[in-house]
């Protein structure tokens, strides 16, 4: 795990999109999906780093012939 990341594990959905280069409505048809767990704080949305880097992991694809 890189340092920047050892201060801060949750992000807004508009930090999540940015991390992933998606839009924050991406991140949120994410959610919806249920590709992507969330904590809900009150009204607000927080993502776990390491769910994000999970969803990224599962995602991968290699070619193969």
């Amino acid at each position: 795990m890189q340092k920047d990341r050892q201060a801060k594990r949750l992000y807004t959905l508009k930090e999540a999109a940015i991390y992933l280069g998606r839009s924050s409505w991406a991140v949120r048809e994410l959610i919806w999906r249920g590709e992507l767990p969330y904590i809900k704080n009150g009204k607000r949305i927080l993502l776990d780093i390491l769910d994000i880097d999970k969803l990224i992991e599962q995602s991968k694809t290699v070619f193969t012939y």
